[in-house]
């Protein structure tokens, strides 16, 4: 047996915003989503740069966040800047870097994990038992975030390398989907929707439906089996 990825994306302005400041990239060996920040324009020139880079980069992705954080402090005014999720696949082995809130999920036989760890003022409030997940979730400045990709600024990301399963469906994602769609909703769209088109839509449609009052993007990639043929 052998694999294949299937990838499929879905980004929506919300309804509440005029600008889409999320940028993605959907290829079969890169996924990312980057959100950007600093308002209107510039949070959009700060997720392209980084999606740009990551394009253009092969191979580990660490040179590729240097790059990023190079271009942003030469191209942007300082205190722009962008979250980034990136997964970089080699066979069934990925390297995935995470700065900031976006998220990456890894669906697996029916259960979801959270693979990334939100760089957010409450999370460090939850590391440090100083505040409940249930109370973060509710928290007033949970979108504060305390590490991204900025002008001006020195953040590095974390990288970590996972290995992947025949069966697995992962899913990156900017928090204008987890801030107003329940992990539970989330799990199971991921569960009931076969194709990744119709599910990355579908968690659209469900944070629109809770307000959308952010940009909601959505990268969904399935590792499929495939068997040998021989001739």
């Amino acid at each position: 047996m052998t694999h294949e990825l299937l990838v499929a994306a879905a980004s929506d302005v919300g309804l509440r915003r005029e600008h889409n400041e999320d940028a993605y990239f959907a290829g079969p060996d890169l996924q990312a989503v980057a959100d950007g920040m600093g308002g209107h324009a510039l949070g959009e020139v700060a997720s392209a740069i980084a999606i740009d880079v990551l394009e253009s980069f092969a191979g580990d992705l660490s040179d590729a966040v240097l790059e990023i954080s190079r271009r942003l402090n030469s191209e942007v005014p300082e205190g722009t800047g962008t979250t980034l999720t990136a997964m970089r696949w080699d066979g069934l082995t990925f390297q995935l870097a995470h700065i900031g809130d976006s998220r990456a999920y890894l669906l697996r036989d029916g259960v979801l994990h959270q693979l990334s760890h939100d760089h957010t003022m409450v999370q460090a409030l939850v590391d440090a038992g100083r505040m409940t997940p249930e109370e973060a979730l509710n928290h007033p400045r949970r979108a504060y975030v305390i590490k991204v990709l900025q002008s001006g600024a020195a953040h590095s990301p974390d990288i970590s390398v996972h290995e992947a399963r025949p069966g697995d469906r992962y899913l990156l994602c900017s928090d204008g989907l987890t801030d107003y769609v329940s992990i539970e909703d989330v799990g199971s769209t991921l569960v009931s929707f076969e194709d990744g088109s119709e599910a990355a839509w579908r968690l659209v449609a469900l944070a629109n439906g809770n307000g959308g009052p952010d940009n909601i993007t959505c990268v969904i990639t399935d590792v499929v089996r495939r068997p040998w043929f021989r001739r």
